[in-house]
């Protein structure tokens, strides 16, 4: 994941603020000093936002999270599409449409139907006139411009990355009344209050913009590789936790495992054996050295019994 230096949000431009009489009050600890009626916005506040910032990100895609990056201003629009295509993740970069997290449920309604009419063959184009058909593709078009980076998404989001909390004040609001956590870049003129990680920086510098939605990316992909590796443990866990049968002449010890063979057919009792010979089963069960649980007979076999 890319660490954040200094020297990198001062080439961004990210430490100058709105001019003074701009400001929001509640935007004082991320003040550095005033130059020439301009805030300077202290860079070491921003160093560790984006650090907390991040970690968010990548704790929410580990567990198998969805983020939505949201830029609709007109120079940020591209390099939002691209770093959320690099990641893998959704995003909206045209006009925000009103419900779009509130009212998810008719979103989806024109996610179907842009789906439908994209479909290649589609009966909706059967036995129509010309100008009905050229009507259905604007149609599909308008609806690809609007929804072309959620197309995908088949609930909301589990946190949204906005890159100008006061220009998607919007997006903020409805992130909010939904319980979704928002990342967002904030300048001196926004409230950082509104926003639950706020990135104290330059919103208007495009090389800042970048700056952000490129570590949001690295951040998601490192997220994909923490979750990858979750799953992994997860799965041997579950293999240490599951009881397996063997024949009994075939395995008494196996690693970090012990055989527990049964002396009767209905109950096990809590210590294991070390005979076979008193064993009238013909299949025994590995358990976990560390695993304190009793033992019951399985109902569908006299050969194998589980843990309960």
């Amino acid at each position: 994941m890319t660490l954040i230096k200094f020297e990198d949000l001062l080439d961004t431009g990210a430490h100058f603020g709105h001019v003074t009489r701009k400001w929001h009050p509640n935007y004082k600890p991320y003040v550095l000093m005033e130059k020439n009626g301009v805030h300077i916005i202290n860079l070491d506040e921003t160093i560790s936002s984006f650090k907390k910032a991040t970690d968010f990100i990548q704790s929410v895609v580990k567990k198998n999270g969805e983020i939505l990056f949201i830029g609709t201003k007109k120079q940020a629009k591209d390099i939002v599409q691209q770093e959320a295509d690099r990641c893998g993740m959704f995003y909206i970069v045209e006009r925000w449409l009103g419900g779009s997290l509130t009212n998810f449920t008719t979103i989806k309604k024109s996610i179907k139907r842009l789906k439908s009419l994209e479909k290649e063959g589609s009966s909706l184009y059967e036995n129509l006139t010309k100008k009905e058909a050229q009507m259905l593709n604007r149609e599909r078009v308008k609806l690809s411009d609007q929804h072309r980076g959620i197309k995908d998404m088949r609930k909301p989001p589990d946190a949204v990355v906005i890159v100008d909390g006061q220009y998607e004040a919007t997006a903020i609001k409805e992130a909010t009344s939904m319980n979704i956590p928002t990342v967002a870049l904030v300048d001196s003129n926004t409230d950082p209050n509104i926003v639950d990680f706020p990135i104290p920086a330059n919103d208007d510098a495009i090389r800042a913009v970048r700056l952000l939605c490129t570590v949001a990316a690295n951040a998601v992909l490192a997220g994909k590789e923490e979750q990858v590796v979750f799953a992994d443990q997860q799965k041997n866990l579950q293999s240490k936790n599951f009881l397996l049968g063997f024949d009994k002449n075939s395995i008494t010890s196996f690693g970090s495992f012990q055989c527990v063979v049964p002396q009767q057919l209905n109950i096990l009792s809590s210590s294991p054996t070390s005979s076979h010979e008193e064993c009238t089963c013909s299949r025994v069960i590995i358990l976990h050295h560390h695993m304190d649980t009793k033992y019951h007979h399985h109902p569908l076999s006299s050969n194998f019994f589980s843990i309960y």
